[in-house]
């Protein structure tokens, strides 16, 4: 493994502002004006692109994409990718099984790599779920790549894909934007019509019934309305309208739908507890979800056995529940995690909450949250005046890539019993509720 130079500097000049948070499985990334890139967290898959497998439990500046010119970020499970517009470069690492990195092979990598497949093209949006990951180009077609085991890379197949393939069933409708839960994946087309598609045991498709699709299939039953904006929990969807009405659908177990019960639900179903309430933002956790209303409030729901809702308790909530900024500070974004959230506020502040064990919290410590705390490095009011960490990776100290022979692993769960990371059955045993290291097979 490469060894590297940390070194610890105050960023001079102008206060780099927060443009975008995205949170991870237990790991979490920034993208700050000015080029700065940072990565905190879980890093035992490379996801931190810093060319280790250390955790990070500060936000750490990802010296590698110094100077690329980055736009967007987003976290997988255990991988993140970024867009370079003027470089027309998309940029992955981290776990590799399945192909989810797109770079034609199941290796693990430890430093950001241009994806080939997608080089010159134009991007609109990236997605990431769990094993999976689409992207939108600007002319809105969509590529996808990675697991396909329930059909959602939408290529009419259940084969995985190594390589960024474009999704043909939208051929002649321009794609807006999509996201990727856990083995399904959703979509809204410019003209506002929603589409879902792969994994759909829970409704989580939207489509009446609880099968898989292979190919994105038209959600009818919106009676006319048309959606804006989609987002994915793990085994739930997320929907606004171009009204700004809420409408969840999928699986409800720990009440993360909102409706004020935990039943599952096969199509949309207006969230009606934020009925008077125009949503701008929302984002699925593992088993949570966050909505950011006009007005700049943050509202949670769901699991909350480590504080990922934010509202100052541990229990389970099934109606939106307001999470409290310090000053009254109004939210423009918010991100979830497997078992943790972010947000950004107006006032250029960011806070982070929920579980802190690999320091995906940011702050510089493994304790979790159950309120909003301010992530100091990040913060116009942070108290260390960004001083962020810079790791400094000398490409030619050692390899980047990673075969998975090298690192599969089966190792116990609390019970002592070996624990295997399949997925697509109806057990939750395939996410472990506790930290262990995540498993191969």
């Amino acid at each position: 493994m490469a060894e590297e130079e940390v070194s610890v500097s105050e960023v001079t000049g102008p206060f780099r502002q927060i443009l975008f948070i995205s949170a991870g499985a237990s790991h979490s990334v920034a993208l700050l004006s000015g080029n700065i890139v940072c990565s905190w967290g879980r890093g035992e898959d490379g996801q931190l692109g810093h060319g280790d497998a250390e955790d990070r439990l500060s936000p750490t500046q990802l010296s590698a994409l110094d100077g690329h010119d980055i736009i967007s970020i987003t976290c997988g499970a255990d991988h993140t990718i970024a867009y370079s517009l003027s470089c027309a470069e998309v940029y992955s690492w981290g776990w590799g099984d399945f192909g989810r990195l797109g770079h034609g092979n199941s290796s693990d990598l430890f430093t950001p790599q241009p994806i080939k497949a997608l080089h010159g093209l134009r991007i609109k949006q990236i997605a990431c779920g769990d094993s999976h990951c689409l992207a939108v180009t600007m002319e809105g077609e969509v590529q996808s790549w990675g697991r396909n085991q329930n059909g959602q890379l939408g290529l009419g197949t259940t084969e995985d894909s190594l390589l960024p393939r474009k999704i043909q069933a939208f051929q002649g409708i321009s794609i807006k934007m999509v996201a990727a839960g856990a083995e399904h994946t959703v979509a809204v087309s410019e003209e506002g019509a929603l589409y879902g598609w792969g994994w759909g045991r829970y409704g989580n498709l939207g489509l009446g019934d609880r099968n898989d699709r292979f190919v994105p299939e038209k959600v009818s039953t919106l009676n006319g309305e048309k959606m804006n904006m989609v987002a994915c929990g793990w085994r739930h969807t997320i929907s606004v309208s171009v009204t700004g009405r809420l409408y969840t659908y999928g699986w409800s177990k720990y009440g993360q739908l909102g409706h004020g019960d935990f039943e599952d639900h096969l199509i949309p179903h207006k969230v009606e507890a934020l009925a008077e309430s125009f949503i701008k933002q929302i984002s699925g956790g593992w088993r949570h979800t966050m909505a950011v209303t006009s007005g700049g409030k943050l509202y949670g729901w769901g699991w909350n056995k480590f504080g990922q809702i934010g509202n100052g308790d541990n229990a389970d909530h099934c109606t939106p529940v307001q999470v409290k900024f310090p000053h009254g500070q109004k939210v423009v974004q918010v991100s979830c995690g497997w078992r943790h959230t972010l947000a950004i506020t107006e006032v250029q502040n960011v806070f982070s909450w929920g579980r802190g064990t690999n320091g995906q919290l940011g702050h510089g410590e493994s304790m979790d949250w159950n309120v909003p705390k301010i992530i100091d490095a990040l913060s116009m009011d942070g108290s260390s005046r960004q001083q962020i960490e810079s790791s400094k990776l000398d490409p030619l100290s050692g390899k980047s890539w990673v075969s998975p022979t090298e690192r599969y692993a089966v190792v116990p769960n609390e019970s002592g019993q070996a624990v295997h990371s399949e997925k697509g059955n109806d057990s939750d045993v395939n996410v472990p509720g506790n930290d262990l290291k995540r498993i191969r097979m």
